[in-house]
């Protein structure tokens, strides 16, 4: 994966390369290459920190702890894995086991191993409500997630919305061990579906917020979203938005595209010629 985009930056000598310096012609700017990789990890981290999400209400509203009973339409994510809830009373707080055990693929057509583990202070539909995710040896789309999720209920009677804060995240690539780290807190609202609660397949969300992401020498980036963020909870990646990723001497901008359910986005440093980038 790294040669692949190490391949693109060559291939923008106007942006990459320095002039006036004594470097050789074909050696690109190792911060701007950091730049780059960075970027697209964080791509790849809004995607599995959404899935988490994701996994959490399906587990959610089919063990009774969402907003209303009944028969759910979800994106059969939890097809494939064994949901434990433990007290099995009315008590809260619960605790809510996933498992996907040695590896699966799901109705929604993601892998996924490995197990989250929840904390739930109460039902998710109650302002105040609180989760903590932890992973245990858990994979998705082949990346390791290590860290913690917490979710907030922070919903008034104007409109659905939490925030979910990431401490301690690690993703580690499917080949080679590269891997990164990633923090911050982002706020999330509903903005289509919120009448259908027992529908997740209309549910669609609006995310703001910020974020850091480094790499395993130290390099961090700034991560800040420009444009809110579409979230679909029938695509696994973002469907719309802009963040901008920023780096001492310059910045990168990742946008999503125009709503499409796809795995396409485009980095662009600076302004100059965007670079297509594949999501998991």
């Amino acid at each position: 994966m790294k040669l692949k985009k190490i391949f693109a930056l060559l291939a923008l000598p106007s942006l990459f390369f320095l002039t006036g310096c004594q470097k050789e012609e074909d050696e690109p700017d190792p911060e701007f290459e950091t730049t780059f990789i960075l970027t697209e990890n964080q791509a790849v981290s809004e995607s599995i920190s959404d899935d988490a999400t994701v996994v959490f209400f399906e587990a959610s509203i089919n063990s009774g702890f969402y907003r209303v009973n009944g028969t759910a339409q979800t994106t059969g994510t939890l097809s494939c894995a064994t949901v434990t809830v433990n007290p099995q009373n009315s008590t809260f707080p619960k605790t809510i086991v996933i498992d996907f055990g040695s590896g699966c693929v799901s109705q929604d057509g993601i892998s996924r191993k490995g197990k989250i583990n929840i904390t739930l202070s109460d039902y998710v539909h109650n302002p105040g409500a609180v989760a903590v995710m932890t992973f245990d040896n858990y994979y998705t789309a082949g990346y390791k997630v290590e860290g913690t999720i917490t979710w907030t209920n922070t919903s008034t009677p104007n409109g659905v919305s939490w925030t979910r804060q990431i401490t301690g995240g690690k993703l580690t690539e499917p080949l080679g061990g590269y891997y990164w780290t990633h923090e911050g807190t982002k706020n999330v609202a509903q903005t289509a579906g919120a009448s259908t609660p027992l529908n997740l397949l209309d549910d669609v969300y609006s995310v703001t917020g910020n974020h850091t992401v480094t790499n395993p020498a130290g390099k961090t980036r700034t991560v800040t979203i420009l444009e809110d963020l579409e979230k679909k909870t029938t695509c696994y990646n973002v469907t719309k938005g802009k963040m901008k990723i920023q780096a001492q001497t310059h910045f990168a901008i990742l946008d999503y595209g125009d709503g499409t359910c796809d795995k396409v986005a485009t980095i662009t440093i600076d302004g100059v010629a965007p670079i297509t980038i594949l999501l998991p």
